[in-house]
């Protein structure tokens, strides 16, 4: 078996006539961190660290895992510098998915099959900035080449999505849509909580008073979104809060941290309560889809954080989080009412997402393998486990959740293939029909996110 060839991933014939039914479908991504302002300028890339690594914190991780400087990964030396210095360190990331999902970027859109190692980064170096300089290899070119449909982004409450518009009008119809994701409001722990509530006031010309007055910025901003064609939300928690709140205190808390004055941590839990159910109940109105991503610890590594800020590599997961009474609160306070997607963070934690999941009906839904999960292994205990305690057609198919574009290939032919692999083996074992499996593989690939997030 060569690398990356027509085997990759699957280990049964099954499997390959499976991943043959959905290898060429369309790809549905509705959770990314797309840069939309890139899309809409649509400018050839820069060069071959700015596509590959430039954003990609999985990547970044790596590298400082094998012991690389920070100047070369989010520092100030030059691209080729830090393209030549991933080139070096790259065998030695073997059994990473980083591994493949680099080699499947340049083998799937570049065409480019020599392993990147020291000796060949300069010359892979050059052979991908002299294919990004082609006219047919702009960001929008290269989602087309991808076969990508339809993306959300992630996108703050305040922000007015007018490359949400540019880009759909170049496009020549829907591609991307903005996702409402409050957590700046949310959040009232962090010290950016107060300064965002001015920004979010002032983006609504509001002044704000009490809670009410938040929730009828959240409202308009959710209808804003809804103007510019949205059907998603996504919030992220470290552990699930629920729905269940107390109106006066969290009213309390709010005017107390407006003010200044401290709060307390079970104060800001109520507080976070209830902004979760203000945005549930947006959401169960007008039939969007409510993403739930918990179990990330933010910004574990100090020296990192202190130096370049949130969201740079350093988030972890934690086996000992109870996410059990949070969920179920806010499942049951949303009971037939919302459509939502568990997305879970830690692989230790697959046993609750999906004993819960099944307690509840179809509008509940197991996201994507996320983060941790986000690997061949990842993926495969995954698919396995949920399809045995729940339904693998309660799945609500693949997302990319990333900065990076080329991403919606790699990442989605990666989960394509293992999906393929373990409906193959059950198929081969004798569980199930393989032409119903063929489905099914095909209605998580495509039907089912087309549908479920109406995009």
């Amino acid at each position: 078996m060569a690398f990356l060839d027509r085997n990759y991933l699957i280990g049964n014939a099954a499997g390959l006539r499976i991943f043959d039914a959905v290898k060429d479908l369309p790809i549905v991504d509705a959770h990314n961190h797309a840069n939309v302002k890139e899309l809409a300028e649509n400018k050839n890339y820069a060069d071959a660290w700015q596509l590959f690594a430039g954003t990609d914190h999985y990547v970044w991780s790596v590298m400082r895992r094998c012991g690389v400087a920070e100047e070369y990964i989010t520092g100030n030396r030059t691209a080729r510098e830090k393209f030549c210095e991933l080139g070096r360190i790259f065998p030695l990331l073997v059994g990473n998915p980083v591994y493949e999902w680099i080699h499947l970027d340049l083998k799937r859109v570049m065409n480019i099959d020599t392993l990147l190692n020291g000796e060949t980064a300069n010359e892979i170096f050059d052979a991908v900035n002299t294919i990004l300089a082609r006219e047919d290899m702009k960001p929008l070119a290269i989602l087309k080449k991808l076969n990508v449909v339809a993306m959300c982004s992630t996108d703050d409450p305040v922000d007015t999505l007018e490359y949400h518009r540019q880009v759909n009008a170049a496009w020549g119809g829907i591609l991307v849509r903005p996702t409402w994701r409050p957590d700046a409001a949310m959040n009232m722990h962090l010290p950016t909580w107060s300064a965002y509530m001015q920004k979010l006031a002032a983006r609504f010309e509001l002044t704000f008073n009490s809670i009410d007055d938040l929730f009828k910025a959240l409202r308009m901003s959710h209808d804003y979104f809804a103007a510019n064609n949205c059907t998603v939300s996504d919030h992220g928690v470290e552990i699930i809060p629920g729905a269940t709140f107390d109106k006066a205190l969290a009213d309390a808390t709010f005017k107390k941290a407006l003010s200044g004055a401290a709060v307390s941590k079970d104060e800001i839990t109520n507080f976070q309560k209830a902004v979760m159910n203000c945005a549930a109940a947006l959401d169960a109105e007008k039939d969007w889809v409510f993403q739930l991503h918990f179990g990330a610890m933010r910004n574990v590594r100090h020296s990192i954080f202190e130096k370049l800020g949130p969201d740079t590599g350093v988030d972890t997961g934690n086996c000992f989080q109870d996410h059990y009474p949070g969920m179920v609160d806010f499942l049951n306070a949303f009971d037939g009412k919302l459509k939502t997607v568990l997305y879970c963070f830690d692989p230790t934690q697959i046993s609750t997402v999906a004993s819960v999941a099944r307690a509840f009906s179809s509008k509940v839904k197991i996201g994507a393998p996320w983060w941790q999960c986000d690997n061949p292994i990842g993926m495969k205990r995954q698919l396995e486990y949920f399809g045995s305690v729940d339904l693998l057609n309660n799945c609500s198919g693949m997302v990319s959740d990333s900065r990076k574009l080329l991403s919606y290939g790699s990442r989605h032919e990666m989960f394509r293939r293992v999906l393929a692999d373990v409906l193959g083996t059950m198929a081969e074992l004798g569980q199930a029909p393989e032409e119903l499996l063929t489905e099914l593989a095909v209605r998580l690939c495509y039907e089912q996110p087309r549908s479920f997030f109406a995009i």
